[in-house]
């Protein structure tokens, strides 16, 4: 793992399935929306240091206060961070 997105879409992959959220209501408590997140996690976009700043913020407000995450934690190689991911389905 040597390519900061692939790191990047690990991590918040890895956050996600931990707090059980969809990409839709993860984005919405980070400040985001679910495009970005999704093109995020799927290493189709680059995240502007603004955004990386923002979602560590978003993240310790609304999702963890314990998780005092910062931008560069979200670039941070941990490989327990590894998942094998199921699809979160929120609607009843």
């Amino acid at each position: 793992m040597n390519n900061s997105r692939e790191i990047l879409s690990m991590n918040l992959k890895y956050y996600r399935q931990k707090y059980n959220l969809s990409q839709e209501k993860f984005a919405e408590k980070v400040g985001s929306n679910l495009v970005y997140i999704n093109e995020l996690e799927n290493c189709k976009r680059k995240p502007t240091i603004e955004m990386l700043d923002k979602i560590a913020e978003g993240m310790n407000k609304n999702i963890d206060r314990k998780l005092k995450m910062t931008a560069s934690d979200l670039l941070k190689y941990d490989k327990t961070h590894r998942t094998t991911f199921n699809r979160i389905y929120e609607r009843k």
